[in-house]
């Protein structure tokens, strides 16, 4: 029975590590929070930017979480302006997120398709993208770039930040619209 005990303690050990489950990448988890709120709208305005007059002062901001199972689509409309659309997609190489600008008529503008991969450090409901050399090209000043996409633990507020030279330079707070 003495020589029972251990192959039992070990065995039970070995067995409890295993039930234990490896902690996911942040990076599913996050996506994985994106497709749980596919179909839901999300309002509010624009909460801080560097310059007040900019064209999103004082008015309303308005987004819908559109699910696909390779990406996540928020097509935002400020005011009446539809012409922009984030989109995050799970490459091999990590967490993406894109700002995809449109004219009226369809055609891209010729700033589009900037944002970045998600650094290290992200949480299920908050990640931060790193722009990257296309963007640091395509955007005069925007190489240091850090956007910041943000969901409230209860599910209802969801914060857009956007960070250049380690200074806040705009900030979008959004609440879940019931229904």
């Amino acid at each position: 029975m003495k020589a029972i005990l251990p192959v039992l303690a070990v065995t039970t050990l070995i067995a409890g590590c295993a039930a234990t489950p490896a902690p996911g990448d942040s990076r599913d988890q996050f996506m994985a929070t994106l497709q749980s709120m596919c179909g839901q709208r999300f309002e509010g305005a624009q909460s801080y930017a560097v310059d007040p007059n900019n064209e999103f002062a004082g008015k309303k901001i308005s987004t819908q979480v559109n699910c696909s199972p390779t990406e996540i689509r928020m097509p935002v409309q400020v005011g009446e302006d539809r012409s922009r659309t984030w989109i995050f997609t799970r490459p091999t190489a990590g967490l993406e997120l894109r700002h995809d600008h449109r004219h009226a008529d369809g055609t891209p503008d010729k700033v589009t398709m900037y944002g970045g991969m998600a650094k290290e450090g992200g949480s299920a409901r908050s990640q931060a993208f790193l722009a990257d050399k296309y963007t640091a090209d395509l955007v005069p000043g925007a190489e240091t770039n850090v956007w910041t996409v943000s969901l409230s633990e209860d599910g209802k507020t969801l914060t857009y930040r956007l960070e250049r030279h380690a200074k806040p330079r705009a900030e979008f707070v959004l609440q879940r619209v019931p229904g």
